[in-house]
């Protein structure tokens, strides 16, 4: 098995991996194209973002800033848009559904290393794979940590740290995030 095999199924690799290394470059180099454009390079920006990731909709807009490590574990839904300073680690997959909506400075992270001090200096990492569903916003500053899965129709408030999943229908917030209320059906606030 490959270490790029291990690494989207979960398992410890090693991400200095000739592979994994070269794609991270180019991954790297993408994103650098993308967020020098000019504004009005609408178009180009968006051919860029077709090239990196895995997967997306027709319609997807990313405002400049954009990171990621790979790329190719992205998969979006149909009318997602990411604000400024989005950061997507996707060691592991990360599947957005449709009508997702990103605020400023939000960070999705799927790498996780090892607690064990000496195994974690053999510079060997695993990665797990984060989940959001359809019509899911999420918040100023949130934090999504390894694994999480965000259920469909639900809020994450602003400065939230996603660590443990959180249902389809609720407004979640705080550090740890927890749900704090149904949505109800046709509410506007």
């Amino acid at each position: 098995m490959t270490e790029k095999e291990k690494m989207i199924n979960s398992m410890l690799y090693n991400p200095m991996d000739e592979e994994l290394t070269r794609d991270r470059r180019h991954a790297k180099e993408l994103c650098y194209i993308f967020n020098t454009l000019k504004p009005s390079q609408e178009e180009e920006k968006i051919s860029v973002l077709k090239k990196l990731l895995g997967k997306t909709g027709e319609f997807v807009w990313m405002e400049q800033s954009f990171h990621c490590d790979y790329g190719y574990n992205i998969t979006l839904g149909e009318h997602f848009y990411a604000n400024h300073n989005c950061v997507i680690l996707d060691c592991a997959p990360v599947k957005i559904g449709d009508h997702v909506f990103i605020a400023p400075n939000v960070g999705i992270y799927t790498a996780t290393h090892p607690l064990d001090v000496e195994t974690r200096n053999q510079m060997i990492e695993s990665a797990l794979p984060v989940t959001i569903g359809n019509n899911v916003w999420i918040g100023g500053g949130v934090t999504i940590l390894p694994g999480v899965t965000i259920g469909d129709n639900t809020v994450i408030g602003a400065g939230s740290v996603v660590v443990k999943d959180i249902p389809s229908g609720v407004v979640a917030v705080g550090n740890p995030c927890k749900p704090v209320r149904e949505i109800e059906k046709q509410q506007n606030q």
